[in-house]
Formats: structure tokens, C-alpha cells, sequence
């Protein structure tokens, strides 16, 4: 409007160009637009006041909540925008760790738009998981839930209410019963004989050889669960379909791959929009291709008892497969058992099911290997426990004091989530004498708890200590036990074992949300002349 004002008001008309004469300026005109410029400032001055009155609305609230929360947890000072993202260097556990030495054991700061409470010490955890229990009975909503959990409806990722209670119970009546894991106790025992053969075989007899023991520990772990849920091995020369099988592989391997990375976009939502890295895109369209093998897979099974129904016109096989139960419990309730459900459980199961036991089974291995004293001792009480005519079994497991000792010692070293899954507080409440606003995200950090100078002695050396407490506990602890323990068991059983070379075995972790080894272990088995008869 100002330059409209110019060209009309100061330019001289074109007959008037070479006359040197007074401008008469259109009064009109003028008036027009001397009232669109007044409508122009009021418009301008309402937005002032709108922002103003904006800001004061947002100061008063800032001071509402300043007030409410007089007594917030200690924090280091932050920076606008990306609050403490900045902090976190690899490995975060442990930049973690030296921020709760400087601030406390319970530690607030700001990733990026969220809130993050830090919990470093026992006596807080207990207070978390025992006063506070319900309210941190939750998850943070994260790109990965929703797009690897069906959108936050599986076990792991459900909140605190009737779904997650249900499908809690469905687990520990189901698949995690003592009656349960004793029914599939021989699957279990099955796949650790075929992994021992395998060694045998790779020895020439009587000889000795250098394995992979992360792959072959990894593989172990995916066949116990698969067998127990499928009644199908997908890793090994007994595969029932070798095409199948490598789909299955490939999938797990970039479920797994991805569960490892953080997406910047849970703390900063701009990144999101962009989908920095390709990550979520990632995502959907893996969820995509587990899902279809999901699917398959329930409805080959569901083809399978009508068959049998078909045959001997009972609905009742012998339910060794959780998919055979899952199905049953469909019928009943159909409205509640949909295949989303039942594909949930599945996928958490070999997915939560099998990779902490994998990881925990290669980290004793490396610790046994390294206190080769400890090795003997778990070897002579199997020897005196079980004997040499038959191989170990699970029901030898609680005989065995030094081995449980052992896995119980390698969890308190090398938790597999060292911060642990993250927990979401869904109310205000307090903690440690300190203020705790609801939607705040926390962080256990296991890892500094486990090696507290103040609760042990000699925090570094291999001793036995338990751990585990809340509803959100896993549930499968007992099953992984055995897991492990029948492994590390067996293979004690059967094989003298020393490290490849001198030097002793590379304890570093890798990168990454869980705690896994960053050299994959190998070692030197040779058969013990006294066992080899029974893997021939």
C-alpha cells in the first residue's frame, strides 16, 4: 500500500512531466487509503496483544509449574531445543552412570521434548516398582512400539490395564507355568543334544575344534523358543523347509538389527516428520513381512487341528505348541483372542524370548573362559550330580549350585538391557523426596546398581547376585534360566574347553540399546572321552 501511495501521490501525471508544477493529490484516494493503513495497524497492534497475552498465559503456567513441583530431581543445566541429548555419549549406560555419581541416584533430564527420570540406586528402584508400582507400570508411546508391537497391543509394549493384565496372565498360565515348561522341558533338552553333535561332528570324533559360539548360541536359543511355539526349527541341517527357514532368518535378523537402534524422532518430532535415516520407513515395512509370516504361519496351524478334527473328530492333540493353546483359547473367545493377539504373543516371544538368553549365554562363556577355575568347579558337580551314563537334563539344573551361581554372577555383570526396557509414569507422584511430574519416561540403570561399590564388596569380581522386581518383571526369567543353564550345562557335560590363543577373552560391549558382545566369541572344544558316546 505504501509503494501504491507513492506511484499515485508523488509520480506527476505524464501530461505534467516537463512542467514544474505544485501536485494536487487526489483527496479520495488519499482517504481510502489512509483508512485501509489505520485497519492495517489495528490488525498489526491485535496480533501484539495476542502474543503478549500469549506469552504472559505461558509465563504463568511455566510458574504454575514451578510451583507445583518445588522439589524437582537434580539436573545438569541443559541447552534450548534438544535439552540433554547432548550429554549422551556411547556407551549411554555408562555416560549415565558418571552423571548419577555427580547429580545422585535419581537424576532428572530432557531428552529432546521428553521428560527422562534416571534411577541409579536400589533403594530407589525398590521404591519405584513397590510404592509407586502402578504408576510406572506403563511404556513410552515410541516409534518402535508402535510399528514392531501392533501398535502398542503386544505384552511388551501394552500399558498398565486389561489388555496387558490379560495377556500377562495368558503368559504365565500358558507358557510360563512350572506344569507348562515342564511338558516342553524335552524340546528344550533336544535342541541343546543336537547342538552338542553338531560341536562333535565339527571335532572329527576324538578330536578338537574351533567354534562359533555367539552364532551357535543364537541359533539354540531361536530353535528351544520356535519348537515351543511352532513345533518348527528354522536354523540347523533339520529344517523342515530350507526356503522357509532362510526367510525366517532374514527377518529375525533385521528385527533384532532394529530393536538395537534409537530413532532421534521419539525426542525430537521434527525428525520424525522428515523420517531422518529412513528408519521408520524401515520399520513398516519389515512389520509388514512379519506379520505376513505371522499370519501364515497361525493359519497353517489352524488348518492343521481342523484337520485333525476332520480325522479323528476330537479337538484335542497333544497341545505342545503355544500357537495350538492360543488357537483353543480363540474359540472360546474370539472377541478377545483375534489373530493381532495371537501373532503378538508369538513375535514377542521369539523375539524377548530368545535374544537376552543368546547374549547371556555367550557372556558366562566368556567369563567362564576367563576363570577357567570356575569352569572345573561347575564341571565336577555335574560330574557328581548327573554322572557320565546319561546327559544333563533341566530337572538336574537346581542340583547344580555352581552353574546357577554362575548365570545369576553373569547377570549382575552383563544385564542384556542395561538400562532396562523403559518405563512410563502415568500421574504426579514422588520419589526419593523428590517430585516426579506424570508423562515422565524412566530409566533404570541396572548396569551401575549391579556394580554399586557400596552394596559389594569386590563390585568387579565373579560373584552371584539375583535381581528382578515389579509387574512389568519379565515373565519369562524362569524359562530363560533353563535356558541357559541347559546350554552351558551341556556343553560343560561334554567338551574340555580353553579360549583360542593366549590372551584372555575380549570383554567389550558393543553399541547399542542391549548389551552384547562386540567380538563374537569363539573357542577351542575338544569331546571328553567319557561323554562322547552319547552324541555319536
Amino acid at each position: 500500500r505504501v509503494e501504491r501511495f507513492a506511484y499515485i501521490y508523488i509520480q506527476p501525471p505524464a501530461s505534467l512531466k516537463d512542467h514544474h508544477l505544485p501536485l494536487q493529490p487526489n483527496i479520495k484516494e488519499l482517504s481510502s487509503l489512509t483508512h485501509s493503513v489505520t485497519m492495517t495497524e489495528a490488525h498489526w497492534y491485535f496480533n501484539l496483544a495476542l502474543v503478549i497475552l500469549s506469552l504472559l498465559l505461558i509465563f504463568k503456567l511455566f510458574k504454575h509449574k514451578k510451583q507445583k513441583y518445588k522439589n524437582l530431581p537434580p539436573s545438569p543445566p541443559s541447552l534450548p531445543i534438544i535439552g540433554h541429548l547432548h550429554l549422551l555419549k556411547e556407551p549411554v549406560h555408562e555416560t549415565l552412570d558418571k552423571l548419577s555419581q555427580k547429580y545422585g541416584p535419581v537424576l532428572g533430564l530432557r531428552f529432546g521434548v521428553r521428560k527422562v527420570l534416571i534411577v541409579s540406586s536400589s533403594s530407589a528402584v525398590e521404591e519405584c516398582f513397590t510404592k509407586n508400582d502402578i504408576i510406572f507400570a506403563n511404556r513410552p508411546r515410541l516409534i518402535l512400539e508402535k510399528h514392531l508391537n501392533y501398535d502398542c497391543t503386544t505384552m511388551g509394549a501394552a500399558n498398565y490395564g486389561h489388555l496387558w493384565r490379560t495377556l500377562r496372565r495368558i503368559t504365565a498360565l500358558e507358557v510360563f507355568s512350572t506344569a507348562r515348561l515342564a511338558e516342553t522341558s524335552n524340546l528344550r533338552r533336544e535342541e541343546a543334544v543336537l547342538m552338542v553333535k553338531q560341536f562333535v561332528k565339527s571335532c572329527g570324533g576324538d578330536g578338537s575344534s574351533t567354534v562359533d559360539l555367539k552364532a551357535s548360541f543364537g541359533e539354540l536359543a531361536i530353535n528351544m523358543v520356535s519348537m515351543m511355539i511352532m513345533g518348527k526349527r528354522y536354523y540347523g541341517e533339520d529344517v523342515a523347509d530350507p526356503k522357509i527357514a532362510v526367510h525366517f532368518q532374514g527377518l529375525m535378523r533385521e528385527f533384532l538389527q532394529l530393536l538395537k537402534i534409537s530413532n532421534i524422532g521419539d525426542y525430537l518430532p521434527i525428525f520424525r516428520w522428515m523420517d531422518f535415516g529412513g528408519l521408520e520407513k524401515s520399520m513398516i515395512a519389515l512389520m509388514k513381512r512379519m506379520d505376513k509370516f505371522l499370519q501364515d504361519t497361525v493359519d497353517e496351524q489352524r488348518q492343521k487341528l481342523r484337520g485333525n478334527t476332520a480325522t479323528n473328530g476330537s479337538r484335542e492333540p497333544q497341545r505342545l505348541t503355544m500357537i495350538d493353546t492360543l488357537l483353543a483359547l480363540q474359540e472360546t473367545e474370539p472377541e478377545f483372542y483375534t489373530d493381532q493377539i495371537v501373532k503378538g504373543l508369538i513375535m514377542i516371544m521369539l523375539i524377548a524370548g530368545t535374544e537376552s538368553s543368546f547374549t547371556m549365554m555367550e557372556w558366562e562363556m566368556s567369563l567362564l573362559l576367563n576363570h577357567p577355575d570356575t569352569m572345573k568347579k561347575i564341571r565336577s558337580q555335574i560330574d557328581s550330580q548327573v554322572g557320565h551314563d546319561r546327559v544333563l537334563e533341566e530337572e538336574d539344573l537346581p542340583k547344580l549350585t555352581h552353574l546357577q551361581n554362575a548365570i545369576n554372577e553373569t547377570l549382575r555383570l552383563y544385564p542384556a538391557v542395561p538400562l532396562l526396557i523403559p518405563h512410563y509414569s502415568s500421574e504426579d507422584c514422588t520419589l526419593g523426596g523428590y517430585d516426579v511430574p506424570g508423562g515422565t519416561m524412566l530409566l533404570v540403570n541396572a548396569w551401575t546398581i549391579h556394580r554399586n561399590p557400596s552394596q559389594w564388596a569386590e563390585p568387579e569380581k565373579f560373584k552371584m547376585v539375583p535381581f528382578g522386581a515389579g509387574r512389568r518383571r519379565c515373565p519369562g526369567v524362569a524359562l530363560a534360566h533353563k535356558m541357559v543353564g541347559l546350554a552351558l550345562g551341556s556343553l560343560i557335560q561334554a567338551f574340555e574347553w580353553e579360549k583360542v590363543g593366549d590372551e584372555d577373552v575380549d570383554m567389550s560391549a558393543a553399541v547399542g540399546f542391549s548389551l552384547s558382545k562386540l567380538k563374537p566369541l569363539q573357542a577351542v572344544c575338544k569331546p571328553r572321552a567319557n561323554m562322547i558316546q552319547h552324541f555319536l
